[in-house]
């Protein structure tokens, strides 16, 4: 699945310091829009995710829709999101999401979805069809895609960023040293080539790192410099935070100025924009990526 930090439950082992303590999310706006969700029985990863930033960004009349269904094919050990046998295969939901899209009147609308790996093509006819109808319905809307690991299939992967999005994201996740722990059933090499393949069709492109897993600071590093060399335009950097008990714990909490540091650092090393800091996720702040 595409692989999002969410917010632990009650039942972490350690416990979080001031620093990533967030507002329930409220407000008129926020209830319209969680309203129109559940009427037009879309998916997102705002929700499945339990993302820290719902709040703030529904507040602001945005979200993230999750296209595919709600169960993964995939067993990432940091991520909320079910695990299991998809059946879910609805070749409407692309005129749903272009109509809630519209609906909502988003300005730039992100679009993610699970791992549909028992897919021949991994869901990249929906993908497709889905940037097509928001962009028919919204044409002034700009389009962000963050999808999953195609495991080199190739051409499913031209499909799927092909329908007009201005950014493709791909998360990197973690560093090179705790991929089969964190993402068993994914390749850290293969991961950059998708990126680099993403670049080389001309779309500009975005990647995640969670930290906090356990990395060192010369590994961040280290995947920074992979991710400058195949291409990426855009990194957000954000706190890794344990779901439940099953789920990895946290290895340590990053304070707020190595977040900045970082952010410091990639901008040198060529990247063209990072968003670094303890609550940031994929989509957070995503209009300004464009």
């Amino acid at each position: 699945m595409i692989e999002l930090p969410v917010v632990p439950s009650a039942s972490d082992r350690k416990s979080k310091p001031d620093w990533l303590r967030v507002k329930l999310p409220i407000g008129k706006e926020y209830t319209k829009l969680r309203a129109l969700v559940d009427e037009h029985k879309l998916h997102t990863i705002c929700q499945s995710g339990n993302c820290p930033n719902m709040g703030e960004c529904w507040g602001a009349g945005t979200a993230t829709f999750m296209i595919l269904g709600n169960v993964c094919t995939r067993s990432c050990s940091f991520c909320a999101v079910a695990t299991g046998r998809p059946t879910e295969y609805d070749i409407d939901e692309p005129k749903r999401v272009a109509e809630a899209v519209r609906l909502m009147n988003v300005k730039h609308c992100v679009i993610t979805s699970v791992n549909r790996d028992e897919l021949k093509d991994k869901g990249a006819e929906v993908w497709y069809q889905t940037v097509v109808r928001v962009k028919e319905e919204s044409p002034q809307t700009t389009i962000e895609t963050l999808i999953p690991d195609v495991k080199s299939d190739w051409a499913s992967l031209e499909r799927m960023i092909s329908g007009g999005q201005e950014v493709v994201s791909h998360n990197m996740e973690t560093v090179e040293r705790l991929y089969r722990r964190v993402r068993p059933q994914a390749k850290y090499s293969r991961s950059l080539e998708e990126i680099q393949r993403i670049k080389v069709f001309g779309k500009r492109t975005k990647s995640g790192i969670m930290l906090g897993l356990g990395e060192t600071k010369d590994e961040v590093l280290k995947a920074m410099d992979d991710l400058v060399a195949h291409g990426l335009d855009v990194l957000t950097l954000g706190q890794y935070l344990q779901p439940t008990k099953m789920h990895l714990e946290v290895a340590e909490f990053i304070h707020p100025d190595l977040f900045a540091e970082y952010k410091e650092i990639g901008l040198s090393k060529g990247l063209n924009y990072v968003e670094s800091g303890p609550l940031v996720r994929s989509s957070y702040h995503a209009e300004k990526h464009i």
